[in-house]
């Protein structure tokens, strides 16, 4: 059994959302409602937030959630989440999961650790789902992604991809990411490319350098909603209390 460490990058300094991880939904910040639906994991061994800001640790500390402080030269979450890796050495897997995506569950993270187990030649992973409104395919917030014949990624866009969605309906990528430590370490020594700063996709720098990205795809659309507005907030806040 692969030992899986689960890492929450949070910084608060977001550029279309400042200070959208301390948020509130109903009556908690953001951070924590992605914090309570990941530790619900059966697989991870370990879960924290990383972040750079006092602030953030804590807000995130008075909810007893183990914290680290990270550098202020961090550019991306996966910088972040590297830095953690480089301190805990002894895991076998990182799994870095958004701290915008508060609707996350174990479920989610634990269908993403177990393709680790079943395929050793997969070294990072991400998990992909369907898109079924033309809202979500046009909204250059909903990331989409295009696979190859086995799974692996091609290209992410903010775009809508594909052009005839009637021969390959479309995916979008859900925000988390897993990597065997050793693959984290090396994307993380890598330079931003162009296609990455183009599309302010990050997750393009591997691609770029030849590191392919398994694509893992849920079976159905999922009631997952990566917070990057204030509109973004309130529905999540409306899935939360009809939840509850």
């Amino acid at each position: 059994m692969l030992k899986s460490l689960g890492v929450i990058p949070a910084r608060y300094t977001s550029v279309r959302f400042p200070g959208k991880v301390l948020a509130e939904i109903d009556g908690k910040p953001l951070i924590f409602w992605t914090y309570e639906g990941a530790k619900s994991s059966r697989l991870l061994d370990h879960l924290l937030v990383a972040t750079d800001d006092e602030r953030v640790a804590e807000r995130v500390e008075h909810f007893g959630i183990d914290t680290m402080i990270t550098s202020m030269n961090c550019k991306s979450g996966t910088d972040r989440v590297a830095e953690v890796a480089e301190k805990l050495r002894f895991y076998d897997l990182v799994v870095n999961i958004q701290g915008d995506e508060p609707l996350i569950t174990g479920t989610i993270i634990d269908s993403l650790i177990e393709q680790f187990e079943t395929n050793p030649n997969i070294t990072v992973a991400t998990i992909i789902a369907p898109i079924l409104s033309i809202d979500e395919f046009n909204d250059p917030n909903v990331v989409k992604v295009v696979t190859d014949s086995n799974g692996f990624a091609i290209y992410f866009s903010r775009l809508p991809i594909p052009y005839e969605t009637e021969h390959y309906p479309p995916k979008k990528h859900i925000g988390i990411y897993a990597y065997r430590w050793e693959e984290l370490m090396k994307l993380s020594q890598l330079k931003p490319t162009q296609l990455e700063k183009a599309e302010r996709l990050e997750q393009l720098r591997a691609i770029e350098n030849g590191i392919k990205i398994f694509c893992h795809e849920l079976p159905e659309a999922i009631d997952l909603i990566s917070v990057d507005t204030k509109e973004d907030l309130k529905r999540v806040e409306k899935i939360v209390k009809n939840r509850e």
